[in-house]
């Protein structure tokens, strides 16, 4: 019997156990809530109308205006506990509108976000020179992700077998 054979019955247990480790999902998907990435909807913003989304992505701007606070957002996939991953391809940006004022200070570039909201239609705007189409997300509600949550649900553990050498 080989090591692989011996450890295949193991499996199912590991996969349970690392499926306990990760942190539940942050906001219940409201029925018929969109699915699509910003980029799909900025391209065919009519077959979206006004439709739930649950989005996130790494915080390019933050613009406060008499009323409101737009962010401008690089979004990302969504792990199964909403968590954005800015390691896999961007997915599109998008603009939240938040009611009232943000602190810019409080969301730099780069912090990653996920939020739910009401898609309102789109923007025309530019990323440096090239035209790009923004679809705009009325914020419900939003999370600003800390290193911690991020790494929660990723066990510093691994398995491996292998041979070392040493040269003494």
């Amino acid at each position: 019997m080989n090591l692989r054979t011996a450890l295949r019955p193991l499996a199912p247990l590991a996969l349970l156990l690392l499926a306990a480790c990760a942190p539940a999902p942050l906001y219940k998907a409201a029925p018929g809530a969109i699915s699509a990435p910003p980029i799909q909807v900025a391209h065919a913003p009519e077959q979206y109308g006004n439709g739930s989304v649950i989005w996130g992505g790494s915080v390019v701007a933050v613009r406060n205006f008499p009323d409101h606070t737009e962010m401008e957002v690089l979004g990302y996939p969504l792990d199964s506990s909403q968590r954005p991953q800015p390691n896999a391809q961007g997915v599109g940006r998008f603009i939240a509108v938040f009611p009232g004022y943000l602190e810019s200070f409080n969301y730099p570039n780069g912090r990653l976000v996920t939020l739910t909201g009401q898609l309102n239609g789109t923007r025309a705007g530019s990323v440096d020179q090239a035209p790009y189409t923004y679809p705009l997300v009325t914020v419900a509600q939003s999370h600003l992700w800390t290193s911690d949550e991020l790494r929660q649900g990723h066990p510093n553990i691994s398995f491996g077998v292998g041979v070392g050498v040493g040269i003494h």
